[in-house]
């Protein structure tokens, strides 16, 4: 785990998007995406940049489920927004959360991944250490699946929302262990609402409570965060 730490989220964004460009500039096939406030910013550089990615796949860790993709709370529509419009990838992937089978859509999800293998997964995390939708107490050995929101995460999300009770209960979102798959991993916390979770993911040891410890298991994983996220760590970075 290389742990890099900035001033602000921007130079920590400014160091994101350079490891991202490099890695599109050495052929990377397939990125997997994240959404939340978050990235937008990476976005925006990504979008703004002449950059040929018809030879890359995309793949998005979760949806809502019973979001259609034209709700603008959707990720669907997110990342329409946010990127594919701006950029010619040669095919993008979103789990469908109003597919009316679930179960065989999480199937066909975990097949889209196996046939795609991720070099390079964009991650946030969640105020609980939530890692795509993967709550504390998910097995480390999870593919993609549906999942219930907890409480703390619906209320870190209703601020999209219009009314509290317009914000799904549920979403499908790739697994742990699918997430773990990814040859590189490019995780972004900002702010001082993560820094205990960032605490708790970097110093405590590993363990289904707080899910994004777990990448302390990966062989290459980069966490960029921002001097507030930061400020919990015990250890001198």
């Amino acid at each position: 785990m290389n742990v890099l730490i900035f001033d602000s989220p921007k130079e920590a964004t400014e160091a994101a998007f350079d490891i991202v460009m490099k890695r599109l500039e050495a052929g990377l096939k397939t990125i997997g995406l994240a959404t939340g406030s978050t990235p937008l910013k990476l976005y925006e550089k990504l979008r703004s940049m002449d950059i040929d990615v018809s030879h890359v796949t995309t793949v998005n860790l979760d949806e809502y489920v019973g979001l259609e993709p034209s709700d603008p709370q959707s990720y669907n529509y997110y990342m329409n927004e946010e990127l594919f419009k701006y950029m010619n990838f040669s095919a993008t992937y979103i789990p469908n959360g109003v597919a009316e089978d679930l179960e065989k859509e999480c199937e066909r999800y975990e097949e889209i991944l196996k046939n795609h293998p991720v070099d390079l997964q964009i991650l946030g995390m969640g105020p609980n250490g939530h890692i795509g939708f993967n709550e504390p107490g998910t097995s480390f050995d999870s593919v993609t699946h549906i999942t219930e929101l907890t409480p703390s995460t619906r209320e870190a999300n209703k601020r999209f929302f219009e009314k509290e009770e317009d914000v799904p209960t549920k979403a499908i979102t790739m697994g742990i262990s699918s997430i773990m798959s990814a040859k590189e991993v490019l995780m972004l916390a900002f702010g001082e609402a993560k820094a205990e979770a960032v605490r708790r993911m970097i110093d405590e040891p590993v363990t289904v409570d707080c899910p994004a410890s777990v990448l302390q298991n990966h062989s290459n994983a980069v966490i960029i965060l921002d001097k507030e996220a930061a400020s919990k760590l015990g250890r001198n970075k």
